[in-house]
């Protein structure tokens, strides 16, 4: 039911118009103000007039934070502005109240009639940062130290008949954390960045990491007030499918809840799925198993194995209007980690079929959880969906997302790896921790159990693999440090909650004791030597049976950069630019990794375009490398999940979609790579060969056309290779030496083509393959391409929405872009990263949204650098 506020800024409680009815009040209206001010540990404060000001109150919204109410009041800057996060630093350090006023109707009794004693009134809050008071009048109710649980309180004794006062007192989690291990004797536990997150159930990220800053805040999810008379329904729904996927079970737990003074709550529920009901007397509560017959139609199957079939259920409390309906899926699903030659599988079975995890780590899509907006999860599951991604991996050290998140992964066939909420630490096992993990995960478990798409559950993020190569060992001198988390209680909610469902206790993990964590052959791996040490071109000396995490920096895009630092545009080396990098080696790593790759890149520093464009094209190539790699090494290696998917805030990081929500090059790549058919050109035993992917379940048979071809001449060399490829496999066809060994290795280059059969839109002499792909014959570095400048003629055209962008080349341009969003911050282009052959003339659709397409727009921009982007500008500065 609808929320209403008076004039004097209460929410008036709506109750239960009908018997058996049960009436939520939705508490979105607030007043924050500061309790205690503190400096952050740089010892700053804000002005003596902005801590007036939050002293006497600010409005407030939940869900909400203190930073957003702040910003809102005019008293703080944005802290993702400029070098704002230092600047708010105190907030989190400090300890605030959030206020609220709850009005009473004046005839508690209601349309029911019945005496207002008998009212039950039940106040739920989510995700309340962290360290809590509740008060009523007062009196204080409850006393809450998690943020990654519900908290349900009875309060309908506190209430009063004229209203009643409603208080959330927040101590500083940043303050909480540091006490925690204070009273440690035996001192620090092993975490990383700043806050002892391992100490307190928030959000871990929120004490910063190497790709967004520390925002500890104050804050409140969704708050309501449930209201009834007479018993309460509670359910809960989840399936179970046996191995043969013809035999289903729904099974619903149901609890009735009496009303105070009604005693031991009874009553008929009815259960509708589809065409079927069943019906059962219910007293206090029951587990009901429902057997359903299933056929092929009726199942959930991931994306690009079948439909993504979704029921409707419904569970009523006969005689009342209370009805909770969902949907559930039918699927069966295990991990195989069946011994062979390399080790042991690590493959995601679904309905009995061996899935390639394509996909990436999601993290939270915002550093503040209240800006994560439904129109943000749709947009950022589309993205995945619209990249040919088949999994997300919920990343421990962030947050278990709001309903909605799993809701679109069951629609789009999307599977989830869901990670419990821990990541890169120790974390003790001891009171009063324990009870609060045991108290999240069976809620959390028992929440997601009825999504289809969470087909994994997994303890941890790299705290095994701490334990065994970070030196944990001697640091946590015999306490605990969670492995009876990740070996025992965990698993054990799972089977008892989510039965069924494969658990890993970590990510990286091995299937058993005698076998190290991140070892190739053995469980998932996180491959970050190629990042941190090494070139991408070294993924091609791994394969991995499942690769969890693998990534590569790079900025985020223009117009979200310049959205968040004042003096846009700024050098690479400036000031303003380091505040976007978390990661204490990043920069370095950034150029560091160019070497090699393209000319000079030292002097790419001087230049903020090309740094740009330079720094975003090798995160395109480097993920572009490894998806080709490990997808041609199906069934051996069954997995590749990028780091990451998103960003919680406008930095430079491994996304590949921006805080803004923009597409940054590697999206394109990885798109392309990730394509249900692929086509790409890999080493083998020193020879190039052509490989071909074909994750459908058809038989594919085509011919693919192999040049050499001059980056100036065009085709020296060519051969027609006829291919066959089995459904849901791969093959390997070298390339005949007559076409793979070059005359001019430095100017010549290999480019293989589908034939015009398989390719989504036209080609031929006048239009690059929509499916191509490219390979130097010498260093990348050291190909000589061409100048763009003068190698090609463009022209844009103003079309319906948006522009089209024409390119024709005379010489090879190597993975064309535009880069529309410094055009229009709106823009974007359907393709990005082709490969143009002369003569040949490629067309990029450019749209924006309905406003922006307009005479203002220096469209011409479009059609020069450095918005029109080519590999070939880097040789050219």
């Amino acid at each position: 039911m609808t929320t209403s506020h008076d004039t004097a800024g209460a929410t008036t409680l709506r109750l239960p118009d009908e018997p058996g009815a049960v009436a939520t009040t939705e508490l979105t209206v607030w007043t924050l103000a500061l309790r205690e001010a503190r400096p952050s540990r740089s010892g700053a404060l804000p002005p003596e007039h902005v801590l007036a000001a939050a002293r006497s109150g600010v409005p407030a919204r939940a869900p909400g934070n203190a930073h957003d109410a702040l910003v809102a009041a005019g008293l703080v800057e944005d802290p993702y502005r400029n070098d704002g996060t230092a600047a708010a630093a105190w907030i989190g350090e400090s300890d605030w109240v959030y206020r609220t006023r709850i009005g009473l109707p004046a005839d508690p009794a209601g349309a029911a009639g019945a005496d207002a004693a008998a009212l039950r009134h039940e106040l739920v809050l989510t995700r309340v940062e962290t360290v809590a008071r509740v008060l009523v009048d007062g009196v204080v109710v409850a006393e809450l130290a998690n943020a990654n649980r519900t908290h349900r309180i009875d309060v309908g004794p506190h209430l009063r008949p004229g209203g009643s006062d409603l208080v959330i007192e927040i101590d500083s989690a940043a303050r909480a954390m540091d006490a925690a291990e204070a009273a440690d004797p035996g001192g620090q536990l092993p975490y990383d960045w700043e806050h002892q997150y391992n100490r307190l159930r928030v959000t871990a990220c929120s004490a910063g990491w190497d790709w967004a800053p520390p925002m500890i805040t104050a804050g409140i999810g969704r708050a309501e007030l449930v209201s009834w008379r007479g018993a309460r329904l509670r359910t809960r729904t989840r399936t179970e499918v046996a191995e043969d996927l013809r035999e289903g079970t729904l099974v619903v737990e149901v609890a009735l809840d009496a009303a105070p003074g009604d005693g031991s709550a009874s009553g008929s529920v009815e259960v509708r799925l589809g065409e079927l009901t069943w019906r059962a007397d219910v007293e206090g509560s029951a587990t009901l198993r429902l057997p359903v017959e299933l056929t092929d139609d009726d199942l959930w199957w991931p994306r690009g194995y079948g439909r993504a079939t979704l029921h409707d259920v419904g569970v009523t409390l006969v005689g009342s209007p209370q009805l909770h309906a969902g949907r559930v899926g039918f699927r069966h699903a295990h991990l195989d980690t069946t011994p062979d030659e390399h080790g042991r599988a690590c493959t995601v079975v679904v309905n009995g079929r061996p899935v390639f995890a394509r996909g990436a780590n999601w993290i939270p899509d915002d550093q503040l959880a209240a800006r994560v907006t439904p129109e943000r999860y749709r947009e950022r599951v589309a993205q995945a969906v619209e990249a040919n991604m088949t999994m997300l991996r919920v990343w421990g050290g962030g947050r278990y997302e709001d309903d909605l998140f799993y809701d679109l992964a069951d629609e789009a066939g999307l599977l989830v790896w869901q990670d419990f909420a821990f990541a890169c630490a120790a974390y003790p096992e001891e009171e009063p921790l324990r009870s609060e993990v045991v108290a999240e995960a069976t809620e959390q478990v028992r929440r997601l159990a009825a999504h289809p798409s969470v087909v994994v559950w997994n303890g941890g993020n790299e705290c095994l693999l701490g334990w065994e190569d970070w030196g944990w060992q001697a640091r946590v001198a015999g306490r605990t440090w969670g492995d009876g988390y990740y070996h025992r209680l965990l698993p054990a909610i799972v089977a008892e909650q989510a039965p069924g469902v494969p658990y890993v206790p970590s990510s990286p993990f091995s299937s058993g004791p005698d076998v190290a964590a991140n070892v190739d052959g053995d469980g998932s791996t996180h491959l970050w030597d190629q990042w941190n040490l090494r070139d991408h071109s070294t993924y091609r000396d791994q394969v991995p049976r499942f690769a969890a995490e693998l990534g590569y920096q790079a900025p985020a895009t223009w117009a979200t950069l310049a959205g968040a630092i004042d003096a846009w545009p700024v050098a690479p080396t400036s000031a303003a630019m380091a505040t976007r990098q978390r990661q204490p080696t990043g920069m370095r790593s950034l150029l560091g990794r160019l070497a090699g790759n393209v000319p000079d890149p030292a002097a790419l520093e001087a230049d903020l375009d090309d740094w740009l464009w330079a720094t975003q094209l090798l995160q395109a190539d480097a993920m572009r490398t490894a998806a080709e790699h490990l997808r041609g090494h199906w069934p051996r290696s069954a997995g590749m999940l990028v780091w990451q998917m998103n960003d919680a805030w406008p930095g430079i990081s491994w996304s590949i979609v921006d805080h803004g929500g923009r597409r940054k090059p590697v999206w394109y790549a990885l798109r392309t790579a990730f394509a249900p058919r692929a086509l790409s050109i890999q080493p083998r035993e020193g020879a190039p060969h052509v490989v071909l992917v074909n994750d459908t379940d058809d038989a594919w048979s085509t011919e693919v056309l192999v040049r050499r071809v001059h980056v100036r001449d065009g085709e020296v060399e060519r051969v027609v290779l006829p291919a066959s490829v089995a459904p849901r496999g791969v093959a390997w066809l070298p390339v005949p030496p007559a076409v793979a060994l070059p005359r001019r290795r430095r100017e010549e280059i290999l480019v293989a083509d589908l034939s015009e059969a398989d390719d989504a839109a036209p080609s031929g002499p006048c239009h690059p393959s929509p499916r191509r792909a490219t390979a130097p014959l010498c260093r990348p570095d050291g190909v000589a391409w061409p100048d763009a400048a003068s190698g090609a003629s463009v022209d844009v055209e103003p079309v319906d929405g948006g522009w089209l962008v024409r390119v024709r080349a005379r010489v090879v341009l190597a993975d064309v872009a535009v880069l529309a969003d410094r055009v229009v911050p709106e823009a974007v282009a359907d393709d990005m990263l082709r490969t143009v052959l002369p003569g040949e003339t490629l067309e990029l659709l450019v749209t924006a949204s309905s406003g922006s397409a307009s005479g203002t727009v220096d469209s011409g921009a479009l059609g020069r650098a450095p918005v029109l982007r080519t590999r070939n500008d880097l040789w050219h500065r």
